[in-house]
């Protein structure tokens, strides 16, 4: 097991207040409460990201702040509490872009964590674990601006993509240009 306390991302039961510790079967997704038994699971977060094409190209945006300030993803986020995957897929692209889309199709689902993400372990945080869900999107209208916590937008055939941000959109990246739906 790799680095099981950071893993544990919280200390205490948020029904009692109790200690979190690791159960007897050392199940690092599941630390129990040792005042009341509670289970708290720890599961992954839900983010969306917008796949926009035009003219052969994909659209991207310069991240602004955070870890990988200064590099590339596609436009997305986090679903809220309580929001619905395509809702939270068009609220995030417009807030990111300034587009209003459409949502065509779901175009691939990926976690970002793994066995096969190993090669990354030193740059992505293990207590924050992502499923995405891809959609491919079509504009509706708005002028393609960047917002929120994206300070650059542009669009790139595969050749020309700077370097990105996450190991996932690398991913998604190389499975368009594949399918021959970007340049």
């Amino acid at each position: 097991m790799i680095g099981v306390v950071s893993i544990m991302r919280y200390k205490y039961c948020p029904k009692c207040g109790g200690t979190l510790s690791l159960n007897e079967n050392r199940d690092i997704s599941k630390p129990v409460c040792t005042s009341c038994g509670f289970i708290f699971y720890q599961n992954p977060s839900v983010g969306v990201m917008g796949i926009l094409i035009r003219d052969g190209k994909v659209l991207l945006g310069k991240r602004r702040q955070g870890s990988f300030k200064g590099q590339w993803c596609f436009p997305g986020g986090y679903v809220e509490w309580d929001e619905d995957v395509y809702e939270a897929a068009r609220r995030e692209f417009v807030e990111e872009t300034g587009l209003n889309i459409t949502i065509t199709t779901i175009y691939t689902l990926l976690s970002d964590y793994g066995c096969i993400y190993d090669q990354f372990r030193s740059i992505h945080n293990l207590e924050q674990q992502n499923v995405i869900i891809w959609f491919l999107v079509k504009e509706i209208d708005g002028k393609l601006v960047a917002g929120d916590d994206i300070e650059e937008v542009e669009f790139f055939s595969f050749n020309e993509v700077p370097v990105l941000a996450f190991p996932t959109h690398d991913i998604v990246l190389k499975k368009l240009k594949d399918e021959h739906l970007i340049l």
